[in-house]
This record gives structure tokens, sequence and C-alpha cells, in this order.
């Protein structure tokens, strides 16, 4: 108070003395504190939950690549690199891994990270009361199945720690894909005592504990996530940004003026049909690239009429491809006529729909064929309700499909949610008739899309398909050691799925990122991934 009182009766010296003041409140602040660098990212949809256990999209793996950090991660470019592990093995089978954790690797309360904090991960998401609808991407440990599936005890799947910085990881065959597993949000580890005390609250900001460069710090549903800089990383002194605010965007073109504005640094996605229009203002800041994925509708296989394969058929003849890749999503996005999208190695050609080269005329003949002979026609139009997570590329899409389908007198409404809720829906097994979905491969092989319609992916396998011979293909493959017979038995499978279209391909993904200046380190690649660590924000 006094010197407030002092100042305001010596206006000559209050320059002066404002100076000294600001010097000396400086002067007590950590220096972290003056030099704060948050990162506001943009991240198309609110996570579900932060159990890693129980996410399955995209949105939650932005989030928990930064942090939680696994044996093996994804650098900037996408390629696989040691995480908490320094170092492993693996035998001349190629069936037993030994991993040789960190030295340093600490959890943020400061807890070493200990091998036995993984084999307690492994052991929980195979713990069938738990419900991990993602599983099955873990199964190629050994008993992982048969104890997910309630038939063996968790706690004699191939996850052995030897000592507290030694993992032993047994497979039931050879996975030459196996590590890119292990980067995946499945095969995280967990805080086993945190998990243990709190049960599911464990996610809450106020119990978390994790490993990986960032903490949960704030959890606002519909608003923002907050992650801050981990000091206990091991890697920490190399983490240029100190927090990170993660936001919900599904209108792309609201988050296209929040970063005109400067209140986004990135968002990881744009209105496609204004892609042209974007890059000629925003200039390099618009990245688009080539993404593992695929566009699809899953359609409801269990519920007449869609249970019948000539009513699918029909269904997909009459998208025209080229139209919503070119018109709606500006070329960011590449026709789909297959399940497994081109360009993986030592896969081929995938199992192309047999109309890939008829004209939209061609394909609309034998869809009204298809449909007269299923029952539908102008007396009695096939009705079609579409199901899809609302943003404005989904909305465009799914209009233009209906407007296609509109031609062979099919009609269809159309009903949307938002993603969490969407996508929680379809796992569970809700009801629906035709729904939107997509699918980013975890890792690069074409068993990676294939799996999700096995009879028993349940919670990936929407469209509730069951088709014997297709489930033995996958199963001939799984132990199919010679890459080239394994890839032949992996396209039969394809054929057959293609051949009864459950999902309905529409799209090969591309990425469409939008990265301020400010931003440094962002490397596109086709995985689309971008963890917070590697990158750097100028002020």
């Amino acid at each position: 108070m006094q010197i407030f009182t002092w100042l305001a009766g010596a206006a000559p010296l209050r320059s002066l003395a404002l100076a000294a003041i600001t010097m000396f409140a400086a002067s007590q602040l950590p220096a972290a504190a003056l030099a704060q660098i948050t990162y506001h990212r943009g991240n198309s949809a609110d996570p579900e939950t932060l159990d890693p256990h129980k996410t399955s999209t995209v949105y939650e793996a932005h989030i928990l690549r930064d942090v939680f950090e696994g044996l093996v991660i994804h650098n900037g470019a996408g390629d696989i690199v040691p995480g908490a592990a320094a170092s492993w093995a693996v035998s001349a089978n190629a069936t037993v891994y030994t991993f040789k954790l960190r030295d340093t690797a600490k959890w943020s309360n400061g807890d070493a990270v200990k091998a036995s904090d993984f084999v307690f991960a492994f052991r929980r998401i195979m713990t069938p009361e738990i419900g991990a609808k993602y599983a099955k991407i873990l199964y190629a440990l050994k008993g992982a199945e048969a104890a997910n599936k309630g038939k063996a005890n968790v706690e004699d799947i191939g996850a052995r720690a030897i000592d507290e910085r030694t993992l032993e990881l047994t497979l039931e065959r050879p996975t030459p894909y196996f590590l890119e597993l292990l980067a995946h949000q499945t095969a995280l580890p967990l805080h086993a005592a945190s998990v243990v005390r709190h049960g599911t609250t464990f996610v809450k900001p106020e119990n978390w504990v994790s490993n990986g460069p960032y903490v949960v710090t704030e959890n606002v549903p519909g608003s923002h996530i907050k992650t801050a800089k981990n000091p206990h990383f091991h890697d920490a002194a190399n983490v240029k940004i100190d927090a990170v605010m993660f936001y919900p965007t599904k209108d792309t073109a609201a988050a296209i003026r929040r970063f005109e504005a400067g209140e986004l640094h990135s968002n990881d996605d744009i209105p496609a049909d204004q892609v042209k229009a974007l890059q000629k203002k925003f200039g390099d800041q618009i990245k688009l690239a080539p993404f593992l994925g695929t566009y699809y509708l899953a359609i409801n296989t269990t519920k007449a009429p869609f249970n019948d394969v000539r009513v699918r058929q029909a269904l997909s003849l009459a998208i025209d491809r080229e139209f919503l890749a070119e018109q709606i999503w500006g070329s960011t996005m590449v026709p789909g006529y297959s399940f497994v999208p081109p360009g993986i190695a030592g896969y081929g050609e995938p199992a192309y729909a047999e109309y890939k080269e008829l004209s939209p005329e061609e394909r609309e003949e034998q869809a009204k064929v298809l449909l007269n002979e299923a029952g539908f026609g102008p007396s009695n139009p096939l009705k079609v309700e579409i199901r899809f997570n609302m943003t404005d590329n989904n909305r465009a899409t799914v209009v233009a499909i209906a407007e296609q389908w509109k031609k062979l007198g099919i009609v269809a409404s159309q009903i949307h949610t938002d993603a969490k809720t969407h996508f929680a829906h379809l796992r569970e097994g809700g009801d629906f008739d035709v729904a939107r979905a997509g699918w980013i491969a975890d890792y690069s092989d074409p068993q990676g899309f294939l799996f999700l319609l096995e009879s028993d992916a349940v919670g990936l396998n929407y469209a509730k398909y069951k088709d014997l011979d297709y489930d033995d293909l996958m199963r001939k493959a799984a132990i199919e050691t010679v890459p080239e017979d394994r890839a032949r038995v992996l396209h039969a499978a394809e054929a057959i799925m293609m051949r009864d279209l459950p999902y309905i391909p529409v799209l090969y993904y591309g990425s469409k990122n939008l990265v301020s200046k400010k931003l440094t380190g962002w490397q596109s690649n086709l995985k689309d991934v971008h963890p917070t660590r590697f990158l750097a924000l100028a002020k």
C-alpha cells in the first residue's frame, strides 16, 4: 500500500518505479514460468476416454502419444524408434523379444518405470472384464487371445518381467510388424499402483500418473484437454514446448478462423471443398500428404434388407467416388475400390471391386438390376438411414451419397452425432442401417485392415459380419510364415469381403493439416503422427 501511495504522489518518478517493481516481480518468478510456451492444437473431436485400453480413435491417439511412452514410439517422421526401451533383442525364431528399459525412465510422480508396469498393462487389457475393444491388436502375444476370451489366465500370457529393467515378450508365432504394434496405444504401460488405488478414475487429472513427455492437468469435455511438461521424463531437456491445449474442432470452418486469429497453431483437418482457396491464402501452412487409411460405410449385415448382399452391392455401385474425391474432398482423397489401400509393400494390388473400370452409367444400370432382384423399385423404394459423426467434410460426403442414391429411387435420411457418441454406438453394437466410418492403419500390413471383419472382432466389426471362409483364411494367414503365400491368403480374404461388402470402401485417406509457420519440426508422414516432443514453437 505504501508503495502505491508513494507512486501516486510522485508522477515524475512513476515510470522508473514501475520498471523497478516489474523487474523485482520477474526476479521472484521461476524461469520456466517466464518462458512458458503453450501449443494450441486443434484435434477434431473430444476423446471418449484417456484410458489406453478403452480408446480406439486417432483423436485419442494424438493425446496418448504425448502423455505416455511405449517400449517403442513413432518419431516425428513416423518411424519406429526406441521409447521406454533403450534396446531389444529378438530370438532366432523371431518369437521372443527381450527389451532393456532405460535406467532413466520414470513416471511423472518420480517412480521408476519397471518391466512389471508393462506386464501389468498387458494383463489388464486382456482381462475380459475390462472390455477393451482393441485388445485384438495384441493377440500376437502368446496366450493373449485365449485370456481375452476367458479361456486362460491373464497371468499366463507371454509377458514376463525378468527383472526391474528387463521385459520378455513371447509371441504365438513370428509377427513381422510386432514392433509397430508396440507403438500403438494398446501397448502403453500403466502405473500399476495408481490404477489399483483409483480404479477407473486413474485417468482424472488429479489422479494422473504417466511416463511420457507430458501429463494431463485439465480435462474439460467440449472445451479442452491441457497437458504440461513432465519434469521426470527421461528426455525432458529436449522437450521444447511446455504445455499443450488440445481443442475439439469438429467445426473445421471455425477452426480456420481461430487459426487465422492466432488462437490455434495447428488443426488436423481442413474443409476439403476449400483446399484450393486455403492453399492460396495460407500457402505452405496447408500440409497435404498420403495417409494409410480407408473411408468407408459400414452396413448392418444382420438387419433386413441390408442382410441381402444384392442391396449392399447396389449401394456400393451407385456411389460416384470420383465425384466425392474431386468435388467434395478437393482431391485430398482418392477414390477407393478396395478395403486395403494400395501401396502396402509385399501385398501387390489389393482385391479391387469388379466394377472399378466401369463407367458411372454402367454401374447405375447394374445397381438397378440388383435392387429390382432384391424387390425394390419405384413402387417399393429402398429406405436407408445413414448415421455419421458430424464434421463439415463428413456431412458434405453423406449428403452427396444420398443424392447419388436418389437417382436409383433410394430414399436416404441422415442422423448425426458427435464423434464420441457415434463410435461408442457402433462399438457397443447399437442399431443402424448404414454408418460412416474410417480406419487408419496401426501398422503397414493388410492384416491391419482385414482383421476388423473377423467374426470375433467385437467392437470393431461394426457390420456384425460373419463368414466362416473369411475367418478361416484369416487364421491361415496368421500362421503362414512365407510372405508371398501369406499375401495370397490375405488377398483371397479381401476378395470375399469385397464380394459381400459388409464395409463399402469409398475413399482412401489423405492427411490434411493446417500448421502455423511458428510451429517447427512438423514432418508429413504416412501415419500422420506428430508427437509434440519433436516440435518447437516460436513465440
